[in-house]
């Protein structure tokens, strides 16, 4: 089975979030699919497999845990295996919730169209806040869809510094996917920087996450009156992303790198 790692929202290899990319030439069990997400061990690897229609392709995504509804540096991996070997500019990945995601090339980035989610207001036990190192927080919501908690601080060199004890945080919060923490930018270049929590779905900390700006780019678009919005992820590695609201669209902008590609035997 060809298959690929690709560094997603960087275009630095060993930056970034990598992912794995399997392109599956016949249908592939669920079981083998999460060994190999297991295999690679990154927080995501994605499995895509040509359909009937043109440009369309079926696409399934694995942390080393569990199947992920939806991942976007792994279906920004994805789309750069495809274009750089196909002479598509355009296609379409249709998700195991039959969510179809349009990506296209454009100049030097992917564009990928997502769906925009709301958030609810949350209440957040004391013993997540200690777990994660923070004394007080700005605000704090919940994404139903994502089973994602938010946290805004004011502090974005607190954000980079955080460094949680992901045993006490898997012990305080039960029935979630994961917690982002967020803060405004301390300078132009971004408008607001993240970090992504998840050890209850994934891996304790993901690199580079797209996936989450279904809400974030809303959350902060109507914070700071702004349409157009530029991330940053302050983890280990930094990634960064434009992101464009259009409706109940969110624009995702990225860059990839390959660094590997071969053949699993399986």
């Amino acid at each position: 089975m060809k298959s690929y790692f690709v560094d997603s929202f960087t275009t630095e290899p060993f930056k970034g979030n990598p992912a794995g990319v399997c392109f599956l030439e016949q249908e592939l069990d669920e079981e083998t699919m999460l060994k190999i997400a297991r295999e690679f061990g990154f927080s995501e690897t994605a499995f895509i497999q040509e359909t009937d229609r043109d440009s369309a392709y079926t696409i399934r995504y694995f942390s080393p845990k569990k199947e992920i509804p939806l991942c976007g540096h792994a279906t920004l991996a994805s789309a750069k295996v495809l274009f750089e070997n196909t002479d598509l500019n355009e296609i379409s990945f249709i998700t195991s919730e039959n969510l179809v995601l349009a990506i296209k090339k454009h100049n030097n980035d992917i564009v990928m169209e997502f769906p925009v989610y709301d958030t609810t207001p949350a209440t957040i036990p004391r013993a997540t806040l200690a777990a994660l190192g923070l004394e007080t927080i700005i605000n704090s919501v919940y994404s139903p869809k994502n089973k994602i908690i938010v946290l805004e601080i004011g502090d974005s060199q607190v954000l980079a510094n955080l460094t949680p004890d992901f045993d006490a945080l898997l012990k305080s919060c039960e029935d979630i996917n994961g917690i982002l923490v967020t803060a405004p930018s301390a300078n132009e270049e971004y408008d607001f920087h993240y970090r992504y929590f998840w050890p209850w779905a994934g891996t304790n900390e993901d690199p580079v996450t797209g996936g989450v700006q279904t809400f974030l780019a809303k959350y902060w678009g109507e914070k700071l009156n702004k349409t157009v919005l530029k991330a940053f992820q302050s983890s280990q590695r930094t990634g960064y992303m434009t992101v464009e609201l259009r409706n109940d669209k969110v624009l995702i902008f990225g860059h990839a790198v390959i660094v590997l590609e071969g053949n699993l035997a399986y």
